[in-house]
């Protein structure tokens, strides 16, 4: 990471990006952690999802347990790598619906249903930092 200034977001750069590479903290291990995962970009700040899984309920992923216990993350998007920290998005707020609402939006095409992952998934912000 650089000390320039960009003046484009990670929105403007990186809406098309497919995944993201999200790097936390082992809760446990104190070792970086690193998964591939899908995210909504806007303006500076990245929106994921936890659940829908079979393995652990909604919120109770690795990932979402190790930002709980150390909020600083690294996600990677693109060639691009930036800092960020990771907040829980208020249970339904208009930010936890858009979240929601962009993330099945962008995923929906070419996958299964998404409707029961939408209404049960839950949103994780990351407000990156600038470069």
């Amino acid at each position: 990471m650089s000390d320039r200034i960009e003046t484009s977001t990670v929105e403007e750069r990186h809406a098309d990006e497919v995944h993201c590479y999200l790097t936390t903290t082992g809760r446990t291990s104190g070792q970086p952690h690193e998964i591939e995962i899908w995210f909504a970009p806007v303006g500076n700040t990245v929106y994921l999802m936890n659940g829908g899984g079979a393995a652990r309920p909604p919120g109770q992923s690795d990932w979402v347990l190790n930002l709980r216990n150390d909020p600083v993350a690294t996600v990677r998007i693109g060639d691009r790598q930036y800092r960020g920290v990771a907040r829980s998005v208020e249970f339904d707020s208009d930010e936890h619906e858009r979240a929601r609402d962009m993330l099945v939006g962008k995923y929906q095409e070419g996958w299964k249903d998404l409707t029961e992952w939408r209404a049960t998934a839950i949103p994780v912000a990351i407000d990156l930092m600038r470069e």
